[in-house]
């Protein structure tokens, strides 16, 4: 029997406008309330804007945001693990060294903060996950500690630039999702513990847990659930550790299977 269903967000529930159908996610919602399933967002974006995204459907969801280091439920959190402000600006300076084009964006637990030269194109990107920016001169202004650091490289570098931080593998979560994005979390803080940590909270096993993603930071995602998908548009690792293979974003995939699913049972 199914009690949780996880989902990634970017790639995998919502389609390549960064969208999703509304009225089929209605007829989805009565669905998995009708048989006491556990709605929850696994993803990089930040808590608020998921909430901003589902709208009024956001009540109830078990927002497991900022590249899973917060889980947010009904407007509260209920569980956040941070990285220090000294070792994430340490982070911050490796990452200013390598001098490359990227976008850094430093998040904090009172929003996404990001320099205030960087191209408005970059800004753009950077509001479509996060709700709540402001932009410093300086990162050495921030003085609380990091939910998590994110990077987003417009050419597509990021595996390099993973490998350029190798200094910091012990002491940080660093996963490059994809080639334009970096998610840097306190250490051995991923999808899968933060999902762990879920449902010990709901008490669900990964038995009774179905899971969906598209990329390398799902990997980890896949390992909580017996029922975990891979989207068709996921990258060939994920697909590798996924148990099933289904439907692309493009095609309300998640949407699709949970009512294929949910309405065996």
């Amino acid at each position: 029997m199914i009690k949780l269903v996880l989902t990634d967000m970017d790639g995998t529930f919502l389609n390549n406008s960064g969208d999703f159908n509304r009225e089929l996610y209605k007829e989805v919602k009565k669905l998995m309330k009708e048989k006491g399933v556990f709605f929850a967002p696994v993803t990089g974006k930040q808590c608020e804007r998921v909430e901003e995204l589902f709208g009024g459907d956001s009540e109830d969801l078990w927002i497991l945001g900022d590249s899973a280091t917060r889980i947010k439920h009904n407007g509260e959190f209920v569980y956040e693990s941070l990285l220090s402000n000294k070792l994430g600006l340490e982070i911050i300076r490796s990452l200013e060294e390598i001098n490359l084009e990227h976008t850094i964006i430093a998040c904090t637990r009172n929003g996404a903060v990001i320099k205030e030269n960087i191209p408005q194109e970059e800004v753009a990107i950077v509001r479509r996950s996060y709700a709540q920016v402001r932009q410093v001169s300086n990162f050495n202004e921030i003085t609380e500690d990091f939910v998590k650091i994110t990077i987003h490289d417009p050419l597509f570098r990021c595996m390099e630039i993973r490998e350029k931080l190798s200094q910091f593998f012990e002491s940080a979560y660093i996963v490059a999702s994809e080639a334009a994005w970096i998610d840097i979390a306190n250490a051995n803080v991923h999808k899968g513990t933060t999902v762990e940590h879920l449902q010990r909270l709901l008490n669900v096993t990964p038995e009774e847990t179905m899971a969906f993603g598209d990329g390398y930071n799902d990997l980890e995602l896949m390992t909580r659930a017996k029922y975990s998908f891979a989207v068709r548009n996921a990258v060939q690792e994920l697909k590798d550790a996924a148990n099933f293979i289904t439907r692309s974003n493009e095609e309300d995939a998640v949407m699709m299977t949970i009512i294929d699913i949910l309405s065996l049972l």
